[in-house]
């Protein structure tokens, strides 16, 4: 396997497992579980969103496409920014009402990411609207 296939396995694992996380702990979130404060479950989340920016600068490097010259890595990098400060008020937040838009937009922020990333358009899913 070329270091390209294996960087690109290596971020779509870790895309799956950011989401996985994410949404897993977003439920304890809403359950106000005692759980979100085990250390472990907040250094897993570091690491695996650690080795995801790796792999896709990594990715970015050796294919040479970079965001100030793909209009969908820009889309998808502003989605990101997005979506990280959705997850955080999703996971933080006080009113529950919140807690609960915050997440599912922060979800529909993520599949916004890979729709960009399956199609390289920078509308993604919107395309078709």
């Amino acid at each position: 396997m070329n270091m390209y296939a294996a960087l690109k396995l290596l971020h779509l694992a870790c895309v799956t497992l950011s989401v996985v996380l994410f949404v897993w702990r977003w439920q304890l979130a809403l359950q106000d579980s005692v759980m979100l404060r085990r250390n472990w479950l907040k250094f897993l989340p570091r690491v695996n969103d650690s080795l995801l920016l790796a792999a896709a600068i990594g990715l970015m490097v050796l294919s040479g496409k970079y965001p100030w010259e793909q209009a969908w890595l820009a889309a998808k990098v502003l989605a990101l920014i997005a979506y990280i400060g959705l997850g955080s008020v999703a996971l933080r937040a006080r009113r529950i009402v919140v807690r609960r838009s915050a997440g599912l937009a922060a979800l529909i922020a993520a599949a916004y990411i890979v729709s960009v990333a399956l199609s390289k358009n920078p509308r993604g899913f919107l395309a078709s609207i």
